[in-house]
């Protein structure tokens, strides 16, 4: 299994492209000037020892060498073989509410960073398990994968901001749907969707959606984050509180009743985030009596950009000894004679 650990350095590969567009056109105008002087065979001619290929291949090189330097920024890894040791574990999709309203501070510091505190406190006591993250508002979509690699779902978990999904709202039929695609095909292991949300479903149907995903072997854990009571919204454009239409402050209440509902038509469990220790104590009890299977673990991912840095180092060299003058002691040298 090949991975980059710092994907993010490898869009600096737009700058490889920007200079081969510079490079053709500076030549394209280079051969523009050569034409003022004359037919281009007879200006040839008169530069015997210009080399027409040499700078080519020379530009070229170079840019395969920059190519490959941005690839060691990435730092490329390669997983070691897949363990014998016999694990057991669970596959967990943590399916995690983004809407707007998740931004209220009925509990601190707000709804949506005490969920994903609880999330990364949940992911740093993963042994055997795999997970995957969703995040859902009036849309729904895969923010991580199904994985075994926990560094990389607690730095996917950072970057986890309402932002991400303009249609707002709250739909979680959509999300458990999304969720229960996100597992894989492997038989005989226990599956479990985690929904953390405040509840204020806009869309409805997700009973529905619990019931036929508990039907083909996932449980769904709603956990609830927030005040039955309510708390008004933070408006980030603002810096105030989201009003409706006629002035007044919205106000978002944590629906108990709804998460209870789809908890129990997906088989699994309702809690009520009050304090992290406790919700994630019962929610780990709850995961226990899951069916646990075998699960292919990869060992540590080992680092390969060393091989790809003494590939730059020779092409680098390689750039270095040819001229962009002919050369022509190798012009006389004869491989094959007449």
């Amino acid at each position: 299994m090949f991975r980059f650990q710092d994907p993010q350095y490898l869009y600096l590969l737009a700058v490889v492209v920007l200079l081969a567009l510079i490079w053709f056109f500076l030549r394209r105008l280079q051969k523009k000037r050569l034409r003022k002087f004359g037919d281009p065979e007879l200006v040839r001619q008169l530069m015997p020892d210009v080399s027409r290929w040499r700078p080519v291949l020379k530009f070229w090189l170079l840019e395969l060498v920059l190519v490959l330097l941005i690839i060691m920024l990435a730092r490329p890894q390669l997983a070691g073989r897949i363990s014998k040791q016999q694990r057991e574990g669970i596959e967990m999709v943590i399916a995690l509410d983004i809407s707007n309203s998740m931004l209220a501070e009925d509990v601190k510091p707000s709804r949506l960073n005490r969920a994903k505190m609880m999330v990364e406190d949940l992911i740093n006591r993963f042994t055997n398990d795999k997970i995957a993250l969703v995040v859902f508002a009036g849309d729904a979509f895969v923010q991580l994968p199904i994985t075994s690699d926990y560094v990389s779902a607690k730095m996917f978990l950072n970057d986890i901001d309402p932002s991400m999904i303009r249609n707002q709202g709250t739909d979680i039929a959509h999300a458990i749907e999304i969720a229960s695609q996100s597992f894989t095909q492997q038989e005989g292991i226990g599956k479990a969707i985690i929904v953390i949300t405040d509840g204020e479903d806009h869309e409805g149907g997700a009973e529905e959606v619990a019931k036929a995903a508990f039907d083909n072997g996932c449980n769904i854990f709603i956990l609830g984050i927030g005040s039955p009571n309510g708390a008004p919204i933070p408006n980030p454009e603002t810096g105030g509180m989201m009003v409706d239409d006629t002035g007044t402050k919205v106000v978002s209440k944590l629906n108990e009743q709804m998460c209870s509902s789809i908890a129990k038509a997906g088989g699994g469990a309702y809690i009520h985030v009050t304090n992290n220790s406790n919700a994630q104590k019962m929610l780990e009890d709850a995961l226990v009596k899951l069916e646990k299977g075998e699960i292919n673990v990869y060992a540590d991912y080992d680092e390969q950009f060393q091989a790809v840095g003494i590939i730059a180092l020779l092409l680098l060299i390689i750039e270095i000894i040819i001229m962009e003058r002919k050369n022509h002691r190798l012009s006389k040298l004869k491989l094959f004679k007449k």
